[in-house]
């Protein structure tokens, strides 16, 4: 078992940087113009001749109301008839994909996100999973990781009676904090019985995985009303949790321009409410995953961690990070082998190109050689924080202390400090570090120096 994670309050100040949260390598910031449907074909039908075991995500935009710190593409409107015109392009989409892949390869993962996925109707559910299961091989004996983004207003027992029923066996439930005065500054009223209501649906339904999602950072929040918060969750005993920073960055997010920013809990207040979170999950027993994430110790992600399988994509840490990633819908992202691609995150352009018959997809980049090296490392001191330079010289054919011997004054600066321990065969994050893991991952990105950190959110 890894060891826990330590608390030192003067790391984190020297190393709470802006920096990527690394779901992939390179990062969507570095997408451009140049990479189009072409080249989605291309890496389509080099998927279907290797065969590649997929991973779908769908994403489903729209939400009867707004939540002010939110910075998903989502569209709020209380008209449920626009999801209509949605789904027909969206089925087009599953259709045009579908016919550059091998109908027998198999779909290990899929995940509903948004937005509000349940926003649509249980028709309009039904019929898009008959559309994707027609058009892609899904698992039908439930060994497939399934799942679905929950809004506890937006969902009840015969709503989670049909999300098993189509075959979800996973949910994420957005909660972020229970206290009614941050509720009502973040314009998120939802009480603690509809969250317990669609939790005790979804164990009754055996759905198998419960997730719950909770935001630190958040106006009117303290640290002893967020410490309730975590006790009344850890009550509702999820299998995971993603406990994560809020990033209060109203010139790119409109809706955080409603959000008083004279409300905002101070920096030393959010390191506060950070500390006592890791301290009241430990104790009730959940393992630190990394980057946000916590686990009980016999959940997927711990146990892939412990065997030194975890990886990370789009979608998070995962036990998937071999499948080639489609991504359905507006602004959604897929990664197939080299080549990442994003559809037009603007609903009516995403829309217009497929009434057309032209997929969405609008920006991306493909990797090469020193990006494929560079997302290897990342990944594997993100998932393990544990980099052996023997592996990356055997599967990339380089000297490690050669190609990145310009990054060692860096790399060894972290050592004195006590974020990580350097020698001539690996890098470890201690303990004390693993809480700042993005940060040695920074080191290795090529291209931070050139970006604009205010588009990123702090490590903390």
């Amino acid at each position: 078992m890894l060891d826990a994670i330590r608390w030192d309050t003067d790391l984190i100040r020297r190393y709470d940087l802006a920096g990527p949260r690394y779901t992939s390598y390179p990062t969507a910031v570095q997408f451009d113009s140049q990479v189009g449907t072409f080249d989605l074909f291309h890496a389509l039908r080099d998927s279907r001749k290797a065969l590649r075991p997929l991973s779908l995500y769908v994403h489903v935009p729209f939400c009867a109301n707004i939540c002010y710190y939110c910075a998903c593409n989502k569209v709020i409107t209380k008209d449920r008839g626009r999801a209509l015109p949605y789904l027909q392009r969206l089925e087009q989409e599953i259709q045009l994909i579908a016919c550059h892949l091998d109908p027998t390869q198999k779909v290990e993962q899929l995940h509903f996100g948004g937005g509000t996925p349940t926003f649509l109707s249980h028709d309009e559910l039904r019929q898009l999973m008959a559309r994707l299961r027609k058009h892609f091989n899904l698992l039908d004996d439930d060994s497939g990781d399934y799942g679905i983004e929950i809004d506890p207003r937006e969902a009840d027992w015969s709503t989670m009676g049909l999300l098993r029923e189509l075959g979800f066996n996973r949910v994420s439930i957005g909660l972020q904090d229970l206290d009614p005065a941050v509720q009502r500054a973040v314009n998120r009223l939802q009480s603690l019985e509809e969250t317990r209501a669609v939790i005790d649906a979804a164990r009754t339904l055996q759905f198998r995985s419960i997730n719950i999602d909770l935001i630190y950072g958040l106006p009117k929040q303290t640290p002893e009303n967020f410490a309730r918060t975590v006790d009344e969750v850890i009550s509702l005993q999820p299998d995971r949790l993603s406990v994560f920073n809020y990033a209060h960055l109203p010139e790119r997010f409109m809706p955080q321009r409603r959000i008083n920013s004279n409300d905002l809990p101070a920096p030393a207040q959010k390191l506060e409410m950070l500390q006592r979170t890791i301290e009241q999950l430990t104790a009730a027993g959940y393992r630190y995953i990394g980057m946000d994430h916590f686990a009980l110790p016999d959940d997927e992600l711990a146990i892939a961690q412990e065997e030194s399988t975890l990886q990370r994509n789009f979608q998070g840490y995962t036990t998937h990070g071999h499948c080639d990633l489609i991504g359905l819908g507006v602004s959604a992202i897929s990664q197939i082998g080299d080549l990442y691609c994003q559809n037009s995150s603007d609903l009516t352009q995403y829309q217009n190109a497929l009434a057309s018959a032209q997929l969405a997809t609008n920006r991306g980049l493909l990797c090469n050689a020193d990006d494929r090296l560079r997302r290897a490392v990342i990944q594997q001191l993100i998932c393990h924080f544990n980099l052996e330079f023997a592996d990356i010289e055997q599967a990339f054919n380089i000297d490690f202390r050669g190609y990145f011997g310009e990054l060692w004054p860096q790399l060894r600066g972290m050592a004195e400090d006590g974020l990580i321990e350097l020698d001539n065969e690996r890098i470890t994050v201690l303990p004390a570090g693993r809480l700042l893991v993005r940060s040695v991952c920074m080191v290795f990105d090529a291209y931070l120096e050139h970006s604009n950190r205010q588009r990123f959110s702090r490590v903390i």
